[in-house]
């Protein structure tokens, strides 16, 4: 007897929206209902293969490089395929949503690459999902346009020739797309991105002269990066195009990934572009991993923990030597600054620091590097023209000169900083601010003049639940403690009150965020992901 067909997708509890026809076809439906049926059960196993590896770490509070893939690294014969002429040059990069004026103002920003997100920068109500991925297939098709309401101004792109390679990021793997379901199982939020940017525009971006481009967020094994190489053979076979047109990046933003650099790369080798150094989620996977690690685990205040640290300059300079070893590329962190249209010195002082960020990482050896908004390009280039030149790229540095030794990864306590009590404050602040703008449907949401997005909450939550497990004493010797986070989370949700006036604070979520700021915060049974009781509470 012949299997019985796949129950085709049901699109579960999703209010219509416009144009969504264009985007849900039958057609679309089926491959994503398709690459559901072949690969949810191997994106299950590897979940379950994290939370065997997280005990794993719990019981001995240390990581290696695998000794079962030594062959891999050892053997120096291999490298990626060569970069496709538009990703060869890649020296600034901007990142955020997918909404109508950004994909504009990405598109035009002058930023070789636009990272198009559907992750991190998204809060994914299906409005975001559906007409995300309607505003990049009018792009392509060049019938975009967006009309500022508030101040009547008006958005178009610019020639083809002046636009941004697009990237499309993903969901990562933990997370389901509740609104589309196959026998009352959800699809993963991955595949559901994947698959409809992908059947609906790979064919299109090689007519331009471009491809279906993907960055991989969360991966946290070569394992993972090898479902993701299978899912792209089966995929350019499904559209009828050739293999190795499919290009990934991989955000090397968990600590368990960083042992697994050259192994990534290996699986992907035939459709990998390079590596980013992901920062604020590297900081929460060291944290989530090492926990219960003692005090030699715990992490200052975020801010503290710059680039310059010794176990993240070992991070990023690995990162550099393992890509250029396979011929990759290099592509460095983000310069997250949004800069006031009222404060001259504000912009002033952060210009000086991007522009010192950009000069590390180009002189590191990076080939290029992210920016979260457009009047950081022209800094970011700068760096990078001083140091490129009218080259592609510096993959040809090699920088045999980094040797990092395991140890040297997960060296947290070789910084000199410690927790502080405004750095508590901060979190919370930033916490509350950042989950209400998501439960509203936000992303991507400037606090304090920095673009923050679900990586900047995951931190926040996570330092404050590993202070007050660690029992830090803070400078001012207040010790940190779940009443102290409570007391410092009432009085920053009563100075927004006072900020923002009653209406504004009832009309928004400010409750509704405060309180699962602590929930994950303070809970006992750390979450693994603050997204995923918050994409419960996202309507």
């Amino acid at each position: 007897m012949s299997a019985l067909a796949p129950s085709p997708l049901a699109i579960v509890d999703a209010e219509p929206l416009p144009r969504q026809e264009e985007v849900l076809t039958d057609a679309a439906l089926a491959f994503v209902a398709e690459l559901h049926r072949l690969f949810t059960p191997r994106r299950d196993e590897l979940l379950a293969r994290r939370a065997e590896r997280r005990a794993e770490i719990a019981r001995t509070s240390t990581l290696d490089f695998l000794p079962e893939t030594a062959a891999v690294r050892e053997d120096d014969s291999w490298k990626v395929a060569p970069a496709p002429a538009a990703l060869n040059d890649r020296r600034v990069e901007i990142t955020g949503p997918t909404d109508r004026k950004m994909t504009i103002n990405a598109l035009n920003s002058g930023a070789k690459v636009w990272l198009a997100d559907f992750e991190d920068a998204s809060a994914p109500t299906w409005e975001n999902v559906v007409l995300g991925q309607l505003n990049l297939t009018d792009a392509y098709e060049r019938r975009i346009d967006f009309t500022d309401e508030r101040t009547g101004k008006s958005y178009a792109l610019k020639g083809a020739d002046e636009l941004a390679t697009v990237v499309m990021r993903p969901r990562g793997w933990h997370l389901d797309e509740r609104h589309l379901q196959v026998d009352g199982k959800p699809v993963p939020g991955a595949l559901v991105d994947f698959g409809l940017y992908f059947f609906h525009n790979a064919k299109r971006l090689i007519e331009l002269g471009k491809g279906p481009y993907f960055y991989l967020p969360k991966t946290e094994s070569y394992l993972e990066a090898r479902l993701w190489n299978d899912i792209f053979v089966f995929a350019q076979d499904y559209v009828g195009i050739p293999q190795g047109t499919v290009r990934a990046t991989v955000l090397i933003e968990t600590i368990t990934a960083a042992y697994q650099m050259e192994e990534i790369l290996y699986e992907l080798r035939d459709h990998a572009s390079g590596l980013n150094a992901g920062r604020w989620d590297y900081l929460f996977s060291i944290v989530k991993n090492f926990r219960d690690g003692g005090s030699k685990f715990v992490l200052p205040d975020r801010n503290l923990v710059t680039m310059t640290a010794p176990f993240m300059r070992a991070y990023t300079e690995l990162l550099v030597r393992t890509c250029h070893k396979r011929g990759a590329h290099a592509i460095g962190g983000m310069a997250a600054f949004i800069p006031s249209r009222k404060d001259a010195e504000v912009n002033k002082v952060a210009f000086e620091k991007v522009k010192n960020d950009k000069d590390r990482e180009a002189n590191d050896g990076f080939d290029g590097s992210w920016v979260a908004h457009p009047d950081l390009v022209p800094i970011a280039m700068k760096s990078f023209d001083a140091v490129l030149g009218d080259k592609p790229n510096q993959k040809d540095r090699l920088r045999e000169d980094v040797s990092v030794a395991p140890g040297d990864l997960i060296a947290i306590d070789s910084l000199d900083a410690k927790p502080t009590y405004d750095g508590l404050v901060n979190a919370v602040q930033v916490g509350i601010r950042y989950i209400e703008a998501w439960l509203r449907g936000l992303g991507a949401v400037a606090i304090f003049n920095l673009m923050e997005d679900a990586a900047t909450a995951e931190i926040s939550r996570s330092q404050i639940w590993q202070w007050i497990n660690a029992g830090v004493v803070f400078e001012n010797g207040e010790t940190a403690t779940a009443d102290l986070a409570r007391k410092v989370a009432a009085e920053e949700l009563a100075a927004i009150r006072e900020e923002i006036g009653d209406e504004a604070f009832t009309s928004g979520k400010w409750q509704q965020a405060h309180d699962l700021l602590l929930q994950v915060s303070l809970d006992a049974d750390y979450a693994d992901f603050l997204t995923l009781p918050a994409y419960e509470q996202l309507r």
